[in-house]
């Protein structure tokens, strides 16, 4: 991962938002990231969609990446794509074991820019919520648009690898506190409690910043 001179500021470039809706009659929660890219909406459709480039940001990619098309990425998600309208918007399952909930991506031309807005709504399981909030989803997010971001700039692929270990880093760790700490503040204007909100996103800087201890017999 290269060296971002101001992590902070890199995480600030993505507006955040959450809200709170419902998918067949359940309650959902939703968390919406939205940032600018300078690249063409053609290009960033094509880092978006193209298996071969999603792993330069991403993870590596397999399946079918069609409408009704069954995906899998390598170590985390699944789903199935239900909506593709090339270049503005997908929308797909993100399935992890019993877990299933809904991502949709828009792209917005904004003079030679494009905005991305990433959307993902998942049902409302409290004990996670309560937690995690929204940083539990909405810092892993962060995390990817960051790694698109330098995909775009350069043509360069990010180093999984480093991609793991970023968060531990220094400029990691300022980047997640800076990331977690948005998601508070607007879980917070979706009527969250502040303090609760904040504890949360505490807790969600550890997970991601704080290397687990090693097994003592391994």
């Amino acid at each position: 991962m290269p060296l971002l001179t101001d992590p902070a500021a890199i995480a600030g470039l993505v507006v955040r938002e959450v809200r709170t809706g419902s998918r067949d009659g359940a309650p959902t929660r939703i968390v919406i990231a939205r940032r600018t890219y300078a690249t063409d909406q053609a290009d960033l459709w094509d880092a978006l969609t193209d298996p071969e480039r999603i792993p330069r940001w991403f993870l590596p990619v397999s399946g079918e990446l069609k409408v009704g098309g069954r995906f899998q990425t390598e170590g985390n998600a699944g789903g199935v794509v239900q909506e593709c309208d090339e270049p503005r918007r997908f929308a797909i399952t993100w399935e992890m074991g019993p877990q299933v909930s809904w991502v949709t991506v828009t792209l917005t031309v904004d003079a030679d820019n494009t905005v991305l807005e990433l959307a993902h709504e998942a049902p409302i399981v409290p004990e996670f919520w309560d937690q995690y909030g929204p940083g539990a989803v909405g810092v892993g997010w962060d995390l990817a648009l960051m790694a698109l971001g330098l995909h775009v700039a350069t043509g360069a692929a990010v180093d999984p690898a480093e991609g793991m270990t970023f968060p531990t880093t220094p400029e990691g760790l300022v980047f997640v506190e800076a990331a977690a700490r948005g998601w508070a503040d607007a879980a917070i204007a979706d009527s969250d409690d502040p303090a609760a909100a904040h504890e949360s996103a505490q807790r969600t800087i550890t997970f991601y910043t704080v290397e687990p201890e090693a097994d003592p017999e391994s």
